[in-house]
């Protein structure tokens, strides 16, 4: 069982940045892969990055790359996604995911494990 916290969202403006963080429980973190997925007012939850158990591996939405960096440190229980450049369409609940795989996994429903959220929104 592992237990997700995120933390680190506000309000910023265009072109700010954020750096979100999410705080796992459980001594097995460095065997699961973490995700970051987002969920827009209206809209379905999406995929915004990814990184491997080690943390050797990483992956992007198109929309993100660039811009954002997912890390980890497996010592804290902690990985993180800093969050350049912010646009208004960046604006959403962000939330972090955990499955028990070495490998990066891009999509959603793989992972077992979800935190409760925390608010991103990014005035224009």
């Amino acid at each position: 069982q592992v237990q997700l916290v995120e933390s680190g969202g506000g309000l910023v403006q265009t072109g700010g940045s954020l750096r979100l963080s999410c705080a796992a429980s459980g001594r097995t973190f460095s065997t699961y892969a973490m995700g970051w997925f987002r969920q827009a007012p209206g809209k379905e939850r999406e995929f915004v990055a990814a990184i491997s158990w080690s943390g050797g591996n990483t992956a992007y939405a198109d929309s993100v790359k660039g811009r954002f960096t997912i890390s980890r440190d497996n010592a804290k229980n902690t990985v993180y996604l800093q969050m350049n450049s912010l646009k208004p369409e960046d604006t959403a609940v962000y939330y972090c995911a955990a499955v028990r795989a070495i490998a990066v996994v891009t999509t959603e429903r793989p992972y077992e494990y979800w935190g409760q959220g925390t608010q991103v929104t990014v005035s224009s």
